[in-house]
């Protein structure tokens, strides 16, 4: 090529280069997990678990206050319920002295009666109670709701962290997936440049068809690997883009990188600390609380209730004038439930009983999670060490590769052991990503089993 035509393609390619880097969306780990916590649709439902949870306290609060009801009846009989005749006639009349009734002689004529009540009426009543004692179920009915709403938002706390910790693999595992195909393209390069030298070999009559033959192979498998881990790099995105709420971008660019800043002790928590951390731990102590919240509703029910009240009723019907009345009352109610604790007794020892399953469960579940907590360390204090140890088996095989090379352009061996050493090269590789991604998954990890994530 004319030297004249070199820095225009240079130039063309840098621009190139430029304007597929202006086309690219870029996204960081803090990007992405704001937007999953916003799209996500558990959270969403948590969200609106905790609203439905206040309205409930906001609906047991209400029990404090005055119930207030109206009763409205009319009816209309077939027949009056009172009727009375009265068959007209003489009637002596009365001078004073009852002894003259009998031998009276003067009358009055009294022409009968016919009466017929309560054949129809509409009566109005409308009554205010105010509870003076329940049983304490007010109190613990209020009680109860308050729990609800905090057990909804450490609900809500544990669906974000799910949803974090989840982001965060997802993110890693592209992230992986792209440094794979990074060696992948410079163990591609290195193929390149050994086919170029086994060709001008053969050529040479150095060496025969079969070894530029491997190489050729090796080609075509670096190919193929290439194509599966493309394809797995989309379903990876697309995947990613769905439970981020993010529409699939073909040009998404995961910025952060796989660089560990930071050892495990510098995130080291004692278990026993950690652990009253844990929204798990807090439920398990609220779930003993609502047991034992039940349990007071329970005995409430069997306790005396007391309240007073005032009411108003009206009738559209009066004896007298037929017109309507109305008439207003104070009152005072007391319910003594005397032959229900027969059976109070069972289901207050039943509740009891429940009282003490959620005590024991209370306590099995924390030792589970301060196991939990223990295995999350181990675990990552063995894939921080895993980084050492795939960094210096990479760094081995990158010495035996060159070393390999020097031999093979000495003819001290021969392609396959250097075909070899590329492929262990490869290999090392990606077992330091895999190291790397590993430990930033077990990192947060860790930091979720110990309340701080």
């Amino acid at each position: 090529m004319k030297r004249k035509y070199i820095v225009p393609i240079i130039i063309l390619c840098a621009c190139t280069g430029t304007m597929q880097s202006w086309a690219q969306t870029k996204y960081s780990l803090e990007d992405c997990k704001q937007m999953a916590v916003e799209n996500n649709r558990t959270i969403k439902n948590s969200r609106l678990e905790i609203e439905a949870a206040k309205q409930t306290k906001k609906s047991a609060f209400t029990n404090y206050f005055p119930k207030v009801s109206a009763t409205g009846m009319g009816f209309r009989f077939n027949n009056p319920l009172l009727e009375y005749n009265m068959p007209g006639g003489n009637l002596p009349v009365y001078d004073g002295n009852p002894a003259n009734l009998p031998a009276a002689t003067q009358f009055a004529y009294f022409p009968g009666i016919s009466l017929s009540l309560l054949d129809k009426a509409t009566i109005g009543a409308v009554t205010a109670v105010q509870p003076v004692f329940a049983g304490g179920r007010i109190v613990t009915g209020n009680k109860l709701a308050r729990l609800g709403v905090n057990v909804n938002n450490s609900r809500l706390i544990l669906s974000k962290s799910e949803v974090l910790l989840q982001t965060e693999e997802q993110y890693w595992l592209i992230v992986s997936l792209n440094e794979k195909l990074k060696t992948l393209h410079m163990v591609e390069m290195l193929l390149d440049t050994v086919y170029k030298q086994a060709d001008n070999a053969y050529r040479a009559g150095l060496i025969n068809r079969n070894d530029v033959m491997k190489v050729s192979i090796k080609q075509s498998e670096m190919k193929m690997n290439q194509l599966k881990l493309e394809n797995g790099i989309k379903l990876a995105t697309m995947a990613f883009s769905q439970y981020i709420g993010l529409a699939y971008d073909s040009t998404m660019v995961l910025s952060d990188t796989l660089i560990i800043s930071q050892n495990p002790y510098e995130v080291y928590l004692d278990a026993d600390q950690a652990v009253l951390n844990r929204e798990e731990y807090k439920l398990l102590q609220k779930s003993v609380e609502a047991e034992e919240l039940q349990t007071r509703l329970k005995i409430g029910e069997y306790l005396p209730e007391v309240g007073v009240g005032v009411g108003a009723v009206y009738y559209d019907y009066d004896f007298s004038n037929n017109k309507g009345t109305s008439n207003t009352m104070v009152f005072a109610s007391v319910k003594i439930p005397i032959s229900d604790w027969w059976g109070a007794s069972h289901d207050i020892k039943e509740k009891k009983y429940k009282e003490q399953i959620a005590r024991n469960n209370s306590q099995n579940n924390t030792e589970l999670l301060l196991l939990q907590i223990q295995k999350a360390w181990n675990e990552l204090n063995e894939a921080y060490k895993q980084i050492d140890v795939a960094h210096e088996t990479m760094v081995q095989a990158e010495e035996n590769l060159r070393i390999n090379s020097d031999n093979y352009e000495n003819g001290i061996v021969n392609i396959s052991d250097m075909l070899e050493a590329q492929a262990m090269l490869q290999q090392t590789k990606d077992d330091l990503t895999d190291a790397r991604s590993g430990y930033r998954i077990k990192f947060v990890t860790y930091l979720q089993v110990t309340g701080r994530y």
